[in-house]
């Protein structure tokens, strides 16, 4: 074992998690791209509803069908676009459906939270032999060689959901960065970037102390402890200086953080607008809680559903009152729907099943146009009805406004071909790009 000297502690340990985070980007290769010239998206906001939302109660409404399929929320709002209804617990929502398109047509037939979380946000399916990256790795690769913001290109507000390794086969350095903490807290505990317990004032005096200490480091060239150093200053801009104001949120005015929610969600969608502001390529906020609603179904809806509308109503408003709604693409779903009929039987006392055979998905800015409905669901929502939208073709398109070519190579460790999404076949089934809303 090789000893740990004073220079080992300045280069590796001082920098804690910030450090090591840039240590990684700074490492990072250059690689083959295939990158295109046309993105519309520079920045993507993926709101994943973890654990699958029910599409009869929110945004696939079917009035008339009864209290077997719309149990206790049987009203639906007028939107302000004419012709689309949404659900009765999305009142805010309603009113910016100019600014999104709801696609009522996503399917994959899948039910299982695993396999259907893997399909969703890597467009390949677990019969292919290779574990592949989630959307966010694959951004955090392409984007993120030509990215020189403090925060890594990849950040998931607040905890990784755990479902799949995201980084796939292409390896750790491509894992998100999870924030921790809770934004609506008093202090926003940033792993690596916010200490428990220690004082800006205390941080900084730490780092007045060490460098007085380091006379040696000073006194040595060396191109080893130059990269030391630089990684080394880097990270306390992250921890101290413009990265970490990022995540602060006592800079915002106290009305626009009431217009968010004063709840976690609402308040990670805040910080995801944030962090858009700081160039930051791929963020994903993980739903607190999830929506996998067996039994309870209607009082978690009671409470989360209103979240929910408050929350991404405000982002898409305050995004395009800032002019960044062009250039930032939000999609927010879950790995599946939920059973358009209530299980009304003990134990689950009215609640919805897992569903994949027909769902939907939000999407906006970023180039897709606001106010349109894609495909349709039959009469109960239980089957697609018309325009089937497949993962390929969601992520595909996502994939194409955001100037990432669908067809490209990813970096495999050992050489292996491995494309972005996989080619269309007998196992892969695709409905086509969204071209309709782009």
């Amino acid at each position: 074992m090789k000893p740990i000297t004073r220079r080992n502690m300045l280069a590796q340990g001082l920098c804690g998690a910030g450090g090591l985070m840039l240590s990684n980007r700074l490492q990072a290769a250059p690689a083959a791209l295939a990158m295109t010239d046309h993105a519309k998206a520079k920045s993507v906001i993926q709101v994943f509803l973890w654990g699958g939302m029910s599409h009869n109660d929110t945004w696939d409404p079917k009035p008339g069908t009864g209290r077997a399929y719309m149990g206790d929320f049987p009203d639906v709002l007028k939107t302000n676009v004419d012709g689309i209804q949404i659900g009765q617990l999305f009142p805010k929502l309603a009113k910016q459906a100019d600014k999104y398109s709801l696609i009522r047509s996503m399917t994959h037939g899948i039910n299982g939270h695993e396999t259907a979380a893997y399909y969703m946000q890597t467009g390949h399916t677990r019969d292919e032999r290779l574990a592949y990256p989630s959307i966010g790795a694959v951004f955090s690769h392409f984007k993120g060689q030509n990215y020189n913001g403090l925060i890594p290109p990849y950040v998931v507000l607040t905890e990784p959901q755990g479902r799949f390794s995201e980084e796939g086969f292409m390896g750790p350095k491509y894992k998100p960065f999870a924030t921790g903490g809770d934004p609506n807290a008093a202090r926003f505990e940033v792993e690596g970037v916010v200490a428990k317990g220690i004082s800006d004032e205390r941080q900084i005096a730490r780092r007045e102390l060490l460098a007085t200490t380091d006379s040696l480091g000073r006194a040595l060239v060396s191109p080893v402890l130059d990269h030391a150093y630089f990684s080394k200053e880097k990270a306390y801009e992250l921890i101290l200086g413009a990265g970490k104001k990022v995540f602060d949120l006592s800079e915002e005015d106290k009305k626009l953080r009431d217009s968010y929610g004063r709840h976690k969600f609402g308040q990670e969608c805040l910080v995801a607008r944030r962090l858009v502001e700081a160039g930051v390529p791929y963020i994903v906020i993980n739903y607190p809680g999830g929506w996998d609603t067996h039994k309870g179904h209607f009082a978690r809806m009671r409470q989360q559903c209103p979240q929910l509308d408050q929350g991404l109503a405000a982002l898409l408003e305050d995004l395009s009152q800032r002019g960044l709604l062009d250039s930032t693409l939000v999609w927010c779903c879950g790995e599946f729907g939920r059973g358009p009929k209530i299980d009304w039987q003990p134990p689950w006392n009215g609640g919805r099943n897992h569903y994949g055979a027909v769902f939907s998905a939000l999407v906006a800015g970023g180039g897709f146009r606001g106010g349109q409905v894609v495909g349709s669901s039959t009469e109960k929502a239980e089957e697609v009805n018309e325009r089937p939208v497949y993962p390929v073709d969601l992520l595909g398109s996502i994939y194409h406004l955001a100037g990432i070519d669908p067809a490209g190579q990813l970096p495999h460790p050992l050489g292996l071909e491995a494309r972005v999404l996989p080619e269309v076949s007998g196992t892969v089934k695709s409905g086509g790009l969204l071209t309709e809303i782009m």
